[in-house]
């Protein structure tokens, strides 16, 4: 089989299978559950960065001042991104009458959510963050496969196993934020597609695309650390209660070591 045939099943392959995992957990959590199990997708956030992402982007770059740099100009740009969106809905035609607009599918069941336009504007951002990173994925897996093609399989396998924790995140959070399960579903599956585009750019213009991971990575890690700490967090907070505080920390715990034993496990 030619390399790009082998390069673009895996990553089809890798994202419809991390996808179809973490929609059968998050899908399967009772309704009520979902804003306590936001503190899962914190720690699975936070997990991911600073155990996952940032130490190898550290390793392997030569310079670190350059990430650091890109990775507070990327917690600015979602900053702004925020904004631009805050702006939007203020100014969206349909609030001027007073109307405000469903969130949930006509066939999706209710659950508890965040309220209005501030739940659904952080369900955008953790997709645009979610693209980011699977365009890097894309990348990797790539370069990879035109290495050699078992490192390719091997590759695409350990980046499911990374993938699968986030993604449970990214639906839990998707669910909190008023998205419906089918429209968290798709959305999910659309940022798939960044996958399949950073794979196919690295396969033609590899030289110049694999010089930028650590910069992409560093942009994706701005995202998670953006939405975990401005927009997730502060909602936590306002639980108030002691055996809250409790269960929202344990969550935040397993959240980081489920991604720290998957980590460890595939540095073996």
């Amino acid at each position: 089989m030619p390399v790009l045939g082998s390069i673009l099943i895996a990553c089809v392959a890798g994202s419809l299978l991390s996808l179809a995992i973490a929609a059968a957990v998050a899908l399967r959590v009772r309704a009520t559950w979902i804003p306590t199990l936001v503190s899962f997708a914190v720690g699975a956030l936070l997990g991911a960065v600073f155990i996952d992402i940032l130490p190898d982007v550290l390793q392997a770059t030569k310079s670190p001042s350059r990430i650091m740099g890109f990775l507070l100009a990327g917690i600015l740009a979602f900053f702004i991104l925020e904004k631009l969106l805050i702006w939007r809905h203020h100014h969206h035609p349909e609030e001027e009458g007073g109307v405000t607009p469903p969130h949930h599918g006509e066939h999706d069941e209710p659950h508890v959510h965040a309220h209005g336009h501030e739940g659904e504007r952080v369900g955008y951002m953790i997709i645009a963050g979610d693209a980011f990173h699977n365009v890097t994925d894309g990348v990797i897996i790539a370069s990879a496969f035109l290495a050699d093609q078992k490192l390719g399989i091997v590759t695409a396998l350990a980046i499911i196993a990374h993938e699968i924790p986030q993604e449970i995140g990214d639906f839990l959070i998707l669910l909190h934020s008023g998205f419906g399960k089918r429209r968290a579903l798709w959305l999910n599956a659309l940022t798939g597609v960044a996958t399949v585009v950073g794979a196919v750019v690295a396969y033609f213009a590899l030289r110049h695309v694999t010089a930028w991971i650590p910069e992409i990575l560093a942009v994706s890690a701005a995202s998670m650390i953006y939405i975990a700490v401005a927009d997730l967090i502060p909602g936590l907070h306002k639980r108030t209660r002691l055996k809250d505080a409790a269960v929202q920390g344990a969550f935040i715990a397993l959240g980081i070591g489920i991604i720290w034993i998957i980590h460890a496990t595939l540095e073996v």
